[in-house]
């Protein structure tokens, strides 16, 4: 099983969504984790709106803390957070510079996040 993590700033939107497309596609063959260097506390409601729209449910997610992540990755995938993403173990890195879509219209909101299922389906392609 292959162990991937996404992180961002608040853990509400990109990388939320993302981890979401990673057991979308991924199903058992994937563990997938989501953090934020400074979680939010809570899901943006346009996250759980928008994957909805894709049939997941992103209420049975919380907004998870670095802090609370431990262990190797076989992908840690940062989401434009910068010196706010610690280093965390992983046999492969990326940043994917997305911008946040928090403050977006719900068009680009939802280009935002099929940008990122399309990410996710082509990076668990190459695990």
């Amino acid at each position: 099983m292959k162990r991937v993590l996404f992180v961002c700033v608040e853990n509400a939107n990109r990388s939320q969504m993302a981890e979401a497309f990673a057991h979308l596609h991924g199903g058992d063959q994937v563990e997938a984790l989501s953090a934020g260097s400074r979680p939010s506390g809570q899901i943006n409601p346009k996250a759980v709106r928008f994957m909805a729209e894709l049939g997941y449910d992103l209420t049975t997610h919380a907004s998870t803390s670095l802090d609370d992540i431990s262990g190797a990755f076989d992908a840690v995938i940062t989401m434009g957070c910068g010196d706010n993403c610690p280093w965390v173990p992983a046999r492969r890195r990326e940043d994917w510079a997305l911008p946040d879509p928090k403050h977006m219209d719900d068009d680009a909101y939802r280009a935002v996040r099929d940008e990122i299922g399309r990410r996710v389906h082509a990076l668990l392609a190459t695990l």
